[in-house]
């Protein structure tokens, strides 16, 4: 191509569609209307989260028990505390819907689309963390991208959250081992395997895509994949089973799945089982019980005064999460008769499906749009070896068959979509942590930079900073000084 066009498509390229008409919910829902149903379209002031009508009251969806739909809630779970969040500078004027995706046989399946007015031809689509709803990421992605001029969508990946229950329900699970509050997941009804994750970040992209070219007029010029948690596995199987629909994608602390070791099958067990002797230890470091949850892979706890941050991961997400994952691929086991903490998953191998039900929803590491993974080296749910690392291994692995079977260079970016990890020194799993340990890192900023390098990558044929390790205050660098993994998990 000669290079005064490519320069111009490249000029028009970052043209803005502010001179088309705003969109309107009478044309959108004319494209998407037979897709949805329920579809709660309105013109909107501003489409941050400064505006009260962005994201829904908790419980305010129709027919479901408390807990179910809890928008508020969400939007907290993978973000800052207040006063630390994506700046909000700007009103952003726009058009917003939220709907039920009307083909889902689980009536639970929901989708979420922001138009600006104001739109820069670009469409990010996000996944959700945990079992939380479309609006989990508006105070972490959805309140960066809109002021950028992004289109934006979301979805819950096809299910609802959680309602109460009791210790009789055979799918119920406590909240913690000396709560005697249980709660039932949805995502372990019939129906709800896990598989459909990734169905429904596709899906979402699919109607994303047709909404915004209702919108405007135009297709988006290209099609980015966010998301945190569950939400960043999301975007690993997106980016390597839909490349015809994204171009780009970034996850944060995304959660890896394999039915070999390791998994949060083999993870939780032995911070579960612990747990309770390193409390009898006096919080002691040297104890056995210390010992073997950091073998298992954990990051080293972190003790202030009567605080510690083992012990909030263990009263909000360790058994809980061990409970739920076990209940959907492994029912059969007896979850507090046989224990959590002593549930084996390699034992269970031979005496259940629980490794054909993990491997049906693995991530392969194929992916075929550039990627970039960043993840903290305190995280004590997802650890940083056992998941960002693992899945960085599954990439350079999925590379190096390609260069068997093709013939391509191991290192032949030309040939291969480009992958980056960017560990961030002392960053956890759950950004509000930092207030009671003001050791760690936030996450969200990095994540959010990480973005715009994928964008440049994508769209300007820059170059991504190297995998590295990014220290206490720092940030991701061109020539890290540490480039790689961290030395170690945790910077006093």
């Amino acid at each position: 191509m000669h290079p005064m066009i490519r320069s111009a498509l490249l000029l028009l390229a970052f043209v803005p569609f502010s001179a088309h008409a705003a969109p309107t919910c009478a044309d959108v829902i004319k494209t998407l209307g037979g897709s949805l149903a329920d579809v709660n379209c309105f013109a909107s002031t501003d489409l941050t989260t400064n505006n009260p009508n962005t994201t829904p009251a908790n419980n305010s969806l129709p027919g479901v028990p408390a807990f179910a739909f809890t928008p508020i809630t969400d939007r907290g779970v993978i973000a800052p505390s207040a006063g630390k969040r994506t700046p909000i500078v700007k009103a952003v004027p726009g058009l917003q819907l939220n709907a039920r995706i009307a083909s889902d046989p689980q009536g639970q399946a929901r989708f979420l689309l922001r138009l600006p007015n104001d739109w820069n031809g670009r469409l990010v689509v996000a996944g959700a963390s945990g079992t939380r709803s479309e609006f989990n990421g508006d105070f972490a992605w959805s309140d960066y991208v809109v002021q950028k001029g992004y289109a934006y969508a979301s979805q819950n990946k096809g299910v609802l959250n959680l309602q109460l229950s009791t210790a009789a329900d055979p799918l119920g699970c406590r909240l913690n081992p000396a709560s005697p509050v249980f709660v039932h997941f949805y995502d372990n009804d019939p129906g709800q395997e896990f598989t459909r994750w990734a169905e429904f970040m596709i899906r979402a992209a699919g109607l994303a895509r047709a909404g915004v070219k209702a919108g405007y007029g135009h297709h988006a010029r290209y099609t980015y994949a966010v998301g945190t948690s569950n939400g960043g596995y999301q975007v690993r199987r997106a980016l390597e089973s839909a490349p015809d629909l994204f171009d780009g994608g970034v996850d944060w602390e995304g959660t890896f799945v394999d039915r070999h070791a390791p998994n949060l099958l083999t993870d939780l067990p032995p911070a579960v089982l612990n747990f309770p002797d390193y409390v009898a230890s006096g919080f002691n470091p040297a104890s056995t019980a210390a010992k073997n949850i950091q073998a298992a892979g954990y990051p080293q706890d972190i003790v202030a005064g009567a605080n510690s941050l083992w012990n909030l991961y263990n009263a909000q997400f360790w058994e809980v999460t061990q409970c739920q994952w076990q209940k959907r691929l492994d029912p059969a086991y007896d979850t507090y008769g046989s224990g959590t903490g002593t549930y084996n998953y390699v034992s269970r191998l031979s005496s259940s499906d629980v490794g054909a039900q993990l491997a049906a929803f693995a991530t392969t590491g194929r992916i075929r749009r550039p990627l970039v993974t960043v993840a903290g080296t305190m995280d004590a749910l997802l650890p940083i070896d056992h998941h960002a690392r693992a899945y960085a291994r599954k990439v350079a692995e999925a590379a190096s068959r390609e260069w068997d079977e093709h013939g391509h260079g191991e290192h032949d970016e030309g040939h291969r979509a480009a992958y980056r990890l960017y560990e961030v020194q002392n960053g956890n799993h759950i950004e509000t942590f930092q207030d009671v340990f003001p050791q760690l890192e936030l996450i969200e900023p990095h994540a959010q930079r990480a973005f715009d390098l994928i964008v440049e990558q994508v769209e300007r044929g820059a170059a991504l900073p190297p995998d590295q390790c990014v220290p206490r205050g720092g940030s991701i660098a061109d020539s890290p000084a540490q480039p790689g993994h961290c030395a170690g998990l945790f910077a006093p």
